[in-house]
């Protein structure tokens, strides 16, 4: 692990490898270890960076105001990065989007998993699904909280936890009981979000875009991925990925890897 100084907090972050950068930026619900079957594969052609986002997993949250976009084009600068790929899951998604609209100069592509696009309303679908699988939790119990959102997401919603490997629901489960105890922090710090949200402007992303989705997870992130197909010029999409939910990249690396690698060269 390093840490860096970015904007005034301090950052953690994995590095491995040489060639044209490469940031991968976590889910909500998980921290930069969910990364672990990527930064190997690609550090072989690539110089990946894999940071905890403000708050998250080993970076610092300082009581100032911050926009983690504008965090992302801070870790390329004291990096000395003009620019880099980026590629997110989730939330890490949703940022790695913001920072390709608010600094298109620092992104030479984006690759997104599972993806999260600011602005974007959940369907009624997606919220009588969270009632049906998960209900009413505690936001103070995170060990709760943790399980209801891993049953939420990871598992997914056309599966039972019994189809899931155990190691991945353990693992996601102590990173997301970590990710909700930094989201409670972070509602007492300023967090600045893109304005207009991206979900209105997908058309103004002008890198290449590759997106796709795990086939098991909720059906709103499919959809999502299929409007920012439809929406943003040449993006390509692929298809969703069998037996897998919401944190695709740590559950089948093996085919993320693979497209990864293709999208990149």
């Amino acid at each position: 692990m390093h840490k860096i100084t970015v904007n005034g907090a301090s950052i953690a972050y994995d590095e491995a490898g040489t060639g044209s950068p490469v940031v991968l930026l976590h889910a909500g619900i998980a921290d930069r270890r969910m990364w672990r079957g990527q930064l190997p594969a690609l550090a072989a052609r690539h110089r990946v960076i894999v940071p905890d986002l403000r708050g998250y997993g080993d970076s610092e949250l300082p009581p100032t105001p911050f926009a983690h976009h504008d965090d992302v084009a801070g870790l390329l600068d004291a990096l000395d990065l003009p620019r880099a790929a980026l590629v997110g899951c989730s939330f890490g998604g949703a940022v790695a989007i913001d920072t390709a609209l608010a600094h298109p100069d620092r992104v030479s592509a984006l690759a997104l998993f599972d993806t999260a696009v600011s602005g974007n309303e959940w369907s009624e679908e997606a919220n009588d699904l969270w009632d049906e699988l998960v209900g009413e939790v505690d936001p103070d119990d995170f060990v709760a909280g943790a399980a209801g959102e891993v049953r939420f997401w990871v598992v997914g919603p056309g599966r039972q936890p019994q189809d899931v490997d155990p190691a991945l629901v353990a693992f996601a489960q102590e990173m997301d009981q970590r990710a909700l105890a930094a989201e409670l922090a972070l509602g007492a710090v300023e967090v600045g979000e893109l304005t207009p949200p991206a979900i209105g402007r997908l058309g103004e992303l002008t890198v290449p875009v590759l997106v796709t989705a795990g086939a098991a997870d909720v059906p709103d992130i499919s959809r999502l991925a299929d409007r920012i197909a439809a929406e943003v010029p040449g993006a390509v999409r692929l298809p969703d990925v069998p037996d897998a939910a919401h944190l695709l990249p740590l559950e089948r690396p093996e085919p993320v890897n693979a497209a990864l690698l293709d999208f990149l060269s």
